[in-house]
């Protein structure tokens, strides 16, 4: 009975993960070497799909399969896989800092050192190779340039400024990994309190990093904490958005990781290697958002930050400790914004 009950619970969540709202699943034929790759990540399509079609192209042969999804649903899913007894992905690649943490506790993770890894900016001062950044993720204050004329300076701003009130979206950090680093590293510099003032202005929970950025480029959000390379590429489409970063830089770290036990273990750090390359850490910066190497060319228009410059002014947090209260930041935030 539990044994049915159990595979009931493992196909919902495998419908759920393959089929939500921004979410992307691609299915590959099996390659005729049977050299196949997993990778389960929260980057959406605009920034994972060229990385992918340059990996196969310098290693021909090679079948990938990506799904992509809220670190949320990612982790659900992992579990899931743990539960039966058989992980189906080979790589993890997503945002939320605390996961990995967490993972590489639970011995979930293996310990791979990419072969450039002396070419890149490390961010993590713990740095063990159990995951590595393969991106500096940045969030900033997303203005809808129709309805807010004057840009906000400072964070302040958004609590306090009539223009965001009831019409400022952060998303649910329940399902996304870099909405809950962004709520983590904004209670970390201000305090609780500050978040409390964002929700006295009316500021309201998205379902998503996606979702809020779609909301305010559509003009039902004023404002949006927002994910850099999800505002490029509404930008690049034609939304009168901006992008605003306060000093106090929000930085987020998008770790990638092997899985100890993945089925195709050294196709994936051939993946890791690529994924840290000049070439494809270009395809990264054109995507809008911070590369983890010095010797890119930053495409101008969107204003970020240099990979350097994302470090050194990021706000400082200990991941560990965040990690020891994921659960509990993430049921204020719901008991605070619902």
């Amino acid at each position: 009975m539990f044994k049915k009950i159990f595979t009931l619970l493992m196909l919902l969540s495998l419908t759920v993960f393959a089929g939500g709202c921004g979410e992307k699943s691609t299915q590959n034929q099996p390659a005729a070497n049977g050299k196949n790759l997993v990778i389960y990540t929260s980057m959406k399509e605009s920034l994972i799909g060229g990385i992918i079609e340059g990996f196969k192209k310098q290693n021909p042969g090679v079948n990938v399969d990506y799904q992509s999804a809220g670190a949320g649903k990612i982790m659900a899913k992992l579990e899931a896989e743990r539960q039966s007894g058989q992980l189906l992905a080979d790589i993890i690649w997503t945002s939320e800092v605390p996961d990995f943490y967490e993972m590489k506790a639970q011995g979930m993770l293996e310990q791979y050192q990419p072969s450039n890894f002396n070419e890149i900016l490390n961010p993590f001062d713990d740095y063990d190779g159990s995951f590595t950044a393969a991106r500096l993720g940045t969030l900033g204050i997303v203005i809808n340039t129709d309805k807010v004329k004057t840009a906000p300076t400072s964070w302040e701003d958004i609590a306090t400024n009539s223009i965001y009130k009831d019409s400022f979206g952060i998303a649910d950090p329940a399902l996304s990994g870099t909405a809950f680093m962004s709520v983590a590293l904004l209670e970390k510099q201000f305090g609780w309190n500050y978040l409390e003032r964002l929700r006295g202005n009316g500021a309201i929970k998205s379902k998503g990093s996606g979702r809020v950025v779609d909301d305010t480029a559509t003009g039902d959000l004023n404002a949006c904490l927002g994910v850099d390379y999800i505002t490029a590429t509404k930008i690049d489409k034609g939304s009168n958005l901006q992008m605003v970063y306060p000093k106090e830089l929000l930085m987020v770290p998008s770790p990638v990781a092997i899985f100890k036990d993945a089925p195709n273990k050294e196709v994936a750090k051939k993946f890791v290697d690529y994924l840290l390359s000049q070439e494809a850490q270009q395809m990264v910066a054109n995507a809008g958002t911070v590369p983890v190497r010095r010797d890119i060319k930053m495409t101008e228009k969107y204003n970020l930050p240099a990979p350097e410059v994302a470090i050194d002014t990021g706000i400082k947090i200990d991941y560990t400790e965040v990690m020891s209260r994921k659960e509990e930041l993430i049921q204020k935030f719901s008991e605070l914004f619902k």
